[in-house]
Order: C-alpha cells, then sequence, then structure tokens
C-alpha cells in the first residue's frame, strides 16, 4: 500500500482507546500524517461539535462503539445502551460531520447483518453485495447496526466499511483467533474475515481520497474456524487441540444468534486497485502470511 508522505489531510479517530481505533492512531502516526484523537461520546453533540472545532479535521475516522462485552450476548440485555452507542451516537457524529462542513467521515461498521440464505448458500462462493438487503436480524447487535447502515446513507459525506471477525497480528483480546482458541468448542463454518494488516492501510488510502458509500471490508473468500485454527496449530501451538458442535447445540449456550455468511468484495478490490492500493490477498492466503508474521512476533509494525 503506498505510503503518501504529501498527505495534508488532518484525521480525527473517534474511539482511539479501543482496539481497531487505537491501532488506526498508530498506522496514521508512524506514516506521518497529521492525527488527532477524540474521547468525545458519539451521543454527546455539544462536545462532539467542539473537537471538530478545535481539531478542525479535513477527515474523521469513527471506531467508536458497543460491541458488548464478552461478547454481543451483553446487547440483549443492555439493548438501551447499545441504542445510545451504536444508533444515536454513529448517526449523531454523521450529523455532526455534515453541519460542520461536510466532514468527510469513515464508519467502521459491520457486515454481521446477513446469514447464509437459498441465493447465498454457504461454501457456494455467492457473497452478499452492498446492495442486498439485510437478512439477519437474530441478535440486537447486528439489528442495531442494519438500522445505522440504512439511515447512514442519507449522508453524503460519510464511507462505510463493513468488516467481519477481524484479526490481528498478535493474540489481542479481541481478536477473532484469540477468542475462537479461548472456547471449549466452535462451530464449523466457513465465513468472510477482515485481516487488519491487509485492510486497515487501505481504510485509509479510501479515506484520503474522501470515497463514500457502503463497501464490504473483509478479505476475499470465506474460511472456516477449523481451518483458522489448524494454521493456529500449525504456526503458534502444535499441542493445540479443539472440539466442534453444531449450531443447534452452540444456541443453548448463547442469548443471540451469530452471523455466518461471505461477503462480496469485489466493489471494495475494483475501488482500491483504481486508488493504486494494489491487491488484497484472498482470506486462506492472508491468514497463512498473518501467522507467519504473527509467530515471529512482528505484530502489526509491519503494515505501513
Amino acid at each position: 500500500m503506498p505510503n503518501t508522505v504529501n498527505d495534508t489531510n488532518r484525521y480525527l479517530v473517534f474511539g482511539p482507546n479501543g482496539w481497531i481505533g487505537g491501532i488506526l492512531v498508530d498506522m496514521l502516526h508512524r506514516q506521518g500524517k497529521h492525527v488527532d484523537a477524540s474521547l468525545a461520546r458519539l451521543q454527546d453533540r455539544e462536545a462532539v461539535l467542539a473537537d471538530l472545532k478545535r481539531y478542525a479535521p479535513t477527515h474523521v475516522l469513527n471506531c467508536a462503539g458497543v460491541t458488548g462485552r464478552p461478547n454481543v450476548d451483553w446487547c440483549e440485555s443492555n439493548k438501551q445502551a447499545t441504542i445510545r452507542s451504536n444508533v444515536i451516537g454513529a448517526l449523531n457524529l454523521a450529523d455532526c460531520c455534515y453541519v460542520s462542513g461536510n466532514i468527510h467521515m469513515t464508519n467502521f461498521a459491520t457486515g454481521c447483518i446477513y446469514k447464509y440464505d437459498d441465493a447465498h448458500p454457504m461454501g457456494s462462493g455467492r457473497g452478499f453485495k452492498e446492495t442486498d438487503p439485510a437478512n439477519f436480524a437474530e441478535s440486537f447487535y447486528s439489528e442495531t447496526k442494519a438500522i445505522v447502515e440504512t439511515l447512514m446513507q442519507n449522508y453524503d459525506n460519510v464511507l462505510t466499511l463493513r468488516l467481519r471477525m477481524p484479526v490481528s497480528d498478535d493474540l489481542h483480546p479481541r481478536n477473532f483467533v484469540t477468542k475462537i482458541t479461548k472456547y471449549e468448542r466452535v462451530v464449523d463454518i466457513p465465513n468472510s474475515n477482515t485481516l487488519l494488516h491487509d485492510l486497515l492501510p487501505c481504510a485509509i488510502l479510501l479515506a484520503r481520497e474522501s470515497v463514500t458509500g457502503i463497501y464490504n471490508f473483509t478479505n476475499p473468500g470465506a474460511i472456516s474456524h477449523n481451518e483458522v485454527l489448524s494454521l493456529y496449530k500449525k504456526y503458534m501451538d502444535p499441542d493445540f487441540t479443539w472440539k466442534n458442535f453444531s449450531l443447534e447445540e452452540q444456541a443453548k449456550v448463547i442469548k443471540a444468534g451469530r452471523s455466518n455468511c461471505e461477503l462480496d468484495t469485489t466493489k471494495l478490490q475494483d475501488k482500491v486497485r483504481q486508488l493504486g492500493g494494489g491487491e488484497i490477498p484472498e482470506v486462506h492466503v492472508a491468514y497463512e502470511e498473518c501467522f507467519k508474521r504473527m509467530a515471529k512476533g512482528e505484530g502489526l509494525k509491519s503494515v505501513n
């Protein structure tokens, strides 16, 4: 991914103390870009407007929001707090950017708004496109995200990036790999994944060029939990073992359903190529390289 030293944009990151927000702030610093961090609550309109005036950004990156701890089941019992952050907060930030001079905003969203169906069967390679309506509402978290995405389309200054099961080059607690290695049992279903090493530089590129609209933001293809854990065993822990269970068995131990789907990345790949960003590696290839870096302890410092 090209590193343009002549980038005169001013970036403001909301949610800088979160996992992805922190990575983005560090990445922008290392690229020599001007970046500031806002600690304002997204739903606090006065605080958001004050920070937009104070820092005068050309581009806002929104990494704030509620996913739930330890997982999205939390949102089922905390619906008002989830709405406050994921719906009211996200829309407030978009509107504040809009009324403050139509500042470009990148919203790090989710692709967990779909589930395999007859038109997109598991293993077919037919992924959901950006124009497909959401068909998964079995978790309150996903429901709020789908609502916001629909409403956000009314703001012509917003770029929506749909991440899924994000993965870093270290074993951070929020890393999808770390999570599934800690589970007693896992389902074995292919899914689209976002490997941050490959995708975050693309996010900065798209933001820099003020691209707007919705983009599926994952590596091409889909990979199963067993395939991921097999690579973990190969590169990180040869003694690692795991057990599988069915979706029916999983449903008995979780409050909210889990999205399983493959996203079509054609639109993203075409745009990144057009902007000179090169190729986004297929998910199996990307995971292999990710674990190689992880085994060497390189982490995300290897990202330009």
